[in-house]
């Protein structure tokens, strides 16, 4: 198998083809880049500016160039001796007329060729949930009318420009009759028949009759347990695969899929054993991708959450609780509020998918036991249970449960017994006997059960922590982030060390990343905030001196006070974050383009947090309101306030930077591939998606990769040059030596002396060969005390070297000059050309 030595994600659509790809191609081979990471290429539902909404998983998307671009950039990929790894989508695709498999199925029912190739509950008519209001509602309001399907010329059912075709039978042989059909009674008459039925989105989460992802309703679940669903999804794929243009794929929420294991062991069967194969999945605090798993890792949201414990302050962690209390008033624990958020998604957004599995537990105990458990028992204890899950999933099969899967189920259930929630332990008893496989003959209906309900834990932590949680609690920005904790423990470089370590050990081949598609902040923007953590009571000063001057602007509203004060410790903070390097408080252009992405952050934050508003129920007062603060906040007539903010961050955006470059380093030389979202070799101050799915300034990047020496000037860290040039220099170096970043040892190194906390150390070594890296940390009080170079800082500072990596000679990669230290190296001389060293093995 041929592991990347790095990747470069681009994000196709809005802009992005694969002839404007085929145009980067060189770019990335001079950056030193090993495959292209390609977001998913085949076709989607119109105007789609992400492509996981699949209308076709064999149709290369016209939008992006059909099949006739795709190859022009697989033969610029050759060319060039790069490979391509695409981000494919197996669990769900488009409930959308678009697409072909779909439409059959609207038009055919049960009766349809793919009518088991999508999660349907076939009990009940397929549900249509894209109304505006209910079907008697907009039926009466003379919104839904029978017309030719202008792409057809078939009878169908039109609501606006969605033409939803009717089943042959109710209209074989009367077709003018039937398009002759104007009054309600008869529309409704003609509707009853379909083997579906429409109804009003909000009432989705209560009644649709299959299987959704997340909660979007637009994307079905796709049964690829089924082999031939499998194999009609996968046909382009695998032939791409073995005509050797794609090297390797992404797995889009594995978790989301009824066996994963199962549905990887056929992939695997499927490519061969040379394909490269990573998987989106979050890993929950010490969990590991099970051994069995045939892929080389995930997509790395772990290595993010493994970073805060470099960059944030672990000795202020109740400082800065503190410090946000003082501000945001007596907010709930992190874990109250996640049992919160996620006790209203299983009663609410989630209500139909355990409403299934309510129906299920009773009837599979009514044919056990004659004992019955009345149905608000066994609700409750399945609630419990559903809320208690502290990772996505487990792995229980048509076999049952795996001894790792049966573990934590019984730690779960064990803890939600002794709990202060605990419910009817008969119906609990019940249910973990269900899921561990264990009731009854473990019918087809309770393999059924345990495959729904591993299907619905994912999605409610994943709505509950990454999508409420993480939009409710503001202590520190930084570390709301996906695949961190509700709670993390105070920061501890001894725990990165921990991890890195076992990130060698179990997935060394796994895609390290630092900006996605799907993060919450950019890289550098987290960088920077990571700095807060070290002076939090200036950071509180500072924010309640912002709202004093701000404080005309709130407005009185009977919910409360529009912004709320947590609501504006999370705006100056997510400000901070993104506010450019470069933009001075009189430049009136750039504030209102950093107004129009930071308002459109503003309202998913506060429709995220379900506190006052959301996506379902929007309190248009509230968000205008909020809306109106932010605008304050950046407006030029604010003038005050600007300068005091430009002048307070600038301590915070020079520890950023210097985090970002330390960040930047250790993804490249730590276990792992790493992986380059694009434009994030410059700076990434993005904000949440949309934000992060902008399209790069490519021409900046191309024509300013320069060759030659590291550039350092205070220009170049704040534009992101010397982060590219690092970047390319140390992607080359891992092309040279790709055996010692893959399989070299892990040695952490321990500074001693004055500045020994303000370092991050380690070491790779293979045979012969050692890497140390010597890098800054926490150095936002040097930019506080003055603006003395960091360098002279170092004085009094030595790295021991253990004798496996001690008493040779090094070359420093970016400068080429030689260290030869013996049993110490020096920080203040190897920081002689610039704060940070990377020393090769002679």
């Amino acid at each position: 198998m041929t592991i990347p030595t790095s990747t470069y994600r681009l994000q196709f659509r809005n802009g992005m083809t694969f002839d404007r790809a085929a145009g980067l191609v060189p770019y990335l081979q001079r950056l030193g880049i090993s495959h292209l990471y390609a977001s998913p290429i085949f076709s989607a539902t119109s105007g789609s500016t992400h492509g996981y909404d699949v209308t076709d998983a064999n149709e290369f998307d016209p939008v992006l160039g059909g099949r006739d671009g795709f190859l022009r950039m697989s033969d610029a990929l050759r060319e060039h001796s790069l490979g391509l790894i695409l981000d494919i989508v197996p669990n769900h695709m488009a409930a959308s007329l678009e697409n072909p498999w779909w439409r059959d199925v609207v038009e055919h029912g049960q009766e349809s060729r793919y009518a088991r190739f999508f999660d349907i509950d076939w009990s009940r008519r397929l549900t249509l949930p894209f109304l505006g209001d209910t079907f008697e509602e907009v039926l009466a309001r003379g919104e839904l009318l029978v017309k030719a399907d202008p792409r057809t010329g078939k009878p169908a059912i039109a609501y606006y420009e969605s033409f939803y075709p009717l089943t042959p039978s109710s209209y074989e042989g009367r077709e003018r009759e039937v398009l002759e059909a104007t009054r309600p009674d008869q529309i409704a008459a003609l509707h009853d028949r379909q083997p579906w039925r429409l109804m009003s989105w909000r009432d989705a989460p209560r009644e649709l009759s299959y299987r959704r992802f997340f909660e979007i309703t637009g994307l079905v679940g796709l049964r690829v347990e089924d082999p031939h669903v499998f194999d009609a999804a996968h046909r382009t794929v695998l032939d791409l695969v073995r005509e050797g243009r794609v090297d390797g794929l992404r797995i889009d929420h594995v978790d989301g899929l009824a066996d994963p294991k199962g549905y990887l062991d056929r992939l695997r069967a499927a490519v061969g054993p040379d394909t490269y194969i990573v998987i989106e999945k979050i890993l929950g605090e010490g969990e590991q991708i099970p051994q069995d798993w045939p892929v080389s890792g995930t997509t790395g949201y772990e290595f993010i959450t493994a970073l805060g414990n470099v960059f944030v302050d672990g000795s202020t962690h109740e400082a800065l609780t503190a410090a946000y209390r003082s501000v945001a008033g007596d907010v709930a624990t992190p874990e109250d509020e996640l049992r919160d958020a996620k006790l209203s998604m299983a009663n609410n957004n989630f209500e139909g998918e355990v409403a299934t599995l309510l129906k299920l537990a009773l009837r599979l105990h009514e044919a056990e036991d004659v004992t019955a458990i009345p149905s608000e028992a066994m609700h409750e204890a399945l609630r419990e249970l559903l809320v208690a899950f502290p990772v996505y999933r487990t792995y229980g099969t048509t076999d049952g449960m795996p001894a790792e899967g049966k573990a934590l189920l019984d730690r779960i259930v064990g803890d939600v017994r002794g709990g202060s929630h605990a419910p009817d332990d008969q119906a609990l008893t019940f249910l973990h006997r269900l899921l561990a496989g264990t009731a009854g003959d473990d019918s087809d209906e309770a393999r059924l059960f345990r495959t729904r309900f591993q299907q619905l834990t994912g999605p409610l932590m994943a709505k509950s922590l990454e999508d409420t949680l993480f939009f409710r609690n503001h202590r520190l920005l930084a570390l709301n982030e996906v695949g961190s904790e509700a709670d993390p423990h105070p920061a501890s470089l001894a725990r990165f060390h921990q991890e890195m370590k076992a990130r060698l050990q179990h997935q060394p081949d796994a895609l390290s990343g630092t900006s996605t598609h799907d993060t919450k902040r950019g890289e550098d923007a987290r960088a920077r905030l990571y700095a807060i953590s070290e002076a939090p009571d200036h950071w509180a000063e500072s924010v309640n001196r912002w709202r004093e001057m701000n404080r005309a602007a709130i407005k009185a509203l009977p919910g409360g006070p529009a912004p709320e004060p947590a609501t504006e410790w999370m705006l100056y903070q997510a400000l901070a974050g993104v506010w450019p390097t470069d933009l001075a408080p009189d430049d009136a252009d750039r504030l209102k383009a950093l107004e129009e992405r930071f308002l459109q952050y503003v309202e998913k934050a506060l429709r995220e947090a379900k506190q006052r508003t959301t996506w379902g129920d929007p309190d248009e007062a509230y968000e205008g309101a909020v809306r109106a603060y932010a605008s304050h906040l950046l407006s030029p007539e604010n003038r005050s306030f600007l300068e005091d903010f430009r002048a307070t961050l600038e301590p915070f955006v020079r520890a950023g930077l210097v985090n970002g470059i330390t960040q930047t380093l250790i993804k490249l030389v730590a276990p792992g591939v790493p992986d380059i979202y694009q434009g994030s070799e410059r700076l990434d101050l993005s904000l949440v998606d949309p934000d992060n799915r902008r399209a790069p300034d490519f021409h900046t990047l191309t024509t300013g990769l320069a060759e030659g020496r590291l550039p350092t000037e205070e220009e170049d860290w704040r534009s992101g040059r010397l982060k590219q040039q690092i970047i390319r220099r140390v992607l080359h170096l891992r092309r040279n030596h790709s055996l010692l970043f893959r399989t070299g040892g892990y040695l952490p190194l321990a500074p001693e002396g004055k500045r020994a906390e303000h370092l991050v150390s380690f070491a790779r070594q293979t045979g012969d060969k050692s890497l140390i890296l010597v890098a800054p940390r926490l150095v936002l009080g040097a930019f506080r005390q003055g603006d003395r170079p960091l360098s002279d800082r170092w004085q009094e500072t030595l790295l021991p070297l253990p004798s496996s990596v001690g008493g040779r000679a090094y070359r420093d990669v970016f400068t080429g000059r030689r260290f030869d230290p013996a049993e110490n190296l020096p920080i203040a001389w190897a920081f002689v050309d610039h704060p940070f060293a990377l020393l090769l093995s002679a």
